[in-house]
């Protein structure tokens, strides 16, 4: 089985580190001319907020919510990520860091049960030592696990811990999962499955193997097999994080060169 480890809202949740109070308060991270924001807090998602907007279009929400602004602070995001990974390392053998916020662990040395203590004890662990929340996703496969985290981060009921570690459970978890936020099918691939009716994880999963690789290739079928519960992906071979370009913009419309 794979552990992901998935710091929440990273660039944020590292600010507040040296910043408590903002804990509950909506919170923005900018991009490195202070143009767009890249990252920001689950309170400032909820006041309409979202990644991309351009800054100069969202400061009548920023000042009316009382929203805290910071430039990015990469030298920051890296040491706070260095401290987190080094948890990791020191307390298991096979890691595997993915970004600067998402880790893999190889638990097969466990079992389920001992697996899923282990993993509530390591996420009480990273926020003890360093004040960063993380989400743990616990499945077969990466991708699962990938799965698995995303409804740990969504659902305060799983406590930040999702295990998939039966066949009703990666059912039920696919059939709810939009195909869009499978790791590895990303908005390049939105086309052709709308065409093909295709809207949920599980329906990708029901799709003849073949179709699924003469339409999206070796990472398709691979993600596809991923889904249903066999290993066979390194997170190295799929290139879905997101970047943080730099881009100039105007405070208003501009017509003329």
């Amino acid at each position: 089985m794979f552990a992901l480890i998935d710091c929440n809202n990273f660039f944020v949740s590292a600010e507040r580190v040296f910043r408590p109070e903002l804990r509950d308060r909506p919170v923005c991270v900018l991009s490195n001319n202070d143009g767009c924001i890249v990252a920001l807090s689950n309170e400032a998602k909820a006041i309409g907020l979202k990644r991309g907007n351009p800054l100069f279009k969202v400061r009548d929400i920023v000042r009316r919510y009382q929203v805290t602004v910071f430039s990015s602070n990469y030298s920051l995001y890296a040491g706070m990520s260095a401290r987190v990974m080094r948890i990791l390392t020191d307390n298991y053998d096979d890691v595997e860091i993915y970004s600067i916020d998402e880790a893999f662990i190889n638990l097969d040395a466990f079992s389920p049960e001992a697996a899923g203590q282990k993993m509530k004890d390591l996420k009480q662990m990273i926020w003890q030592w360093t004040g960063i929340p993380v989400s743990i996703g616990i499945a077969a496969t990466k991708t699962l696990a990938k799965v698995a985290s995303h409804y740990a981060k969504k659902f305060p009921g799983y406590e930040g811990v999702c295990m998939i570690d039966n066949e009703l459970k990666r059912e039920k978890a696919l059939q709810r999962l939009l195909v869009s936020e499978v790791w590895g099918l990303g908005r390049q691939f939105r086309k052709k499955l709308d065409a093909a009716a295709v809207n949920t994880a599980w329906e990708f999963t029901q799709m003849n193997e073949s179709w699924v690789y003469r339409n999206f290739g070796t990472i398709g079928s691979r993600t596809r097999r991923e889904l249903c519960g066999i290993p066979c992906v390194e997170a190295s071979e799929i290139d879905t994080k997101q970047s943080i370009c730099t881009r100039r913009s105007f405070g208003k419309t501009v017509s003329e060169k």
